[in-house]
């Protein structure tokens, strides 16, 4: 069974870049598609960005489009994700996300993956 684990959160000023990062243990994840997804207070879980399980097929959110890049290893079993040009709504709870698959699809939903993160906390200060 795959755990995931995130890193890379922190407090940075409004403009200010993070890099996200996730690690897998007890197994590959080279069989699975990956999603980040975010919570603020008060708010649903989205999603922000996905990526294939080749790597080659993304997806972002328009509030993110342009500023974040997810990318994948997977010879060291982790996935990115790249924060440039930070606002404060970016503040929340980041996670990852793992769902096994046969295909070389995308996935958007929450409901979709079988595996998450503890969470690691954004906090975007104006």
């Amino acid at each position: 069974q795959v755990q995931l684990v995130e890193s890379g959160g922190g407090l940075v000023q409004a403009g200010g870049s993070l890099r996200l990062f996730c690690a897998a243990s007890g197994g590959t994840l080279s069989r699975h598609a990956m999603g980040w997804f975010r919570q603020a207070p008060g708010k649903e879980r989205e999603v922000v960005a996905a990526i294939n399980r080749s790597g080659i097929t993304t997806y972002y959110a328009d509030s993110v489009k342009g500023r974040f890049t997810i990318s994948r290893d997977n010879a060291k079993i982790a996935v990115y994700l790249q924060m440039n040009d930070l606002k404060p709504e970016d503040t929340a709870v980041y996670y990852c996300a793992a769902k096994e698959v046969s295909d070389s699809g995308l996935y958007l939903l929450r409901a979709s993956y079988d595996y998450w993160g503890q969470g690691t906390q954004v906090t975007v200060s104006s």
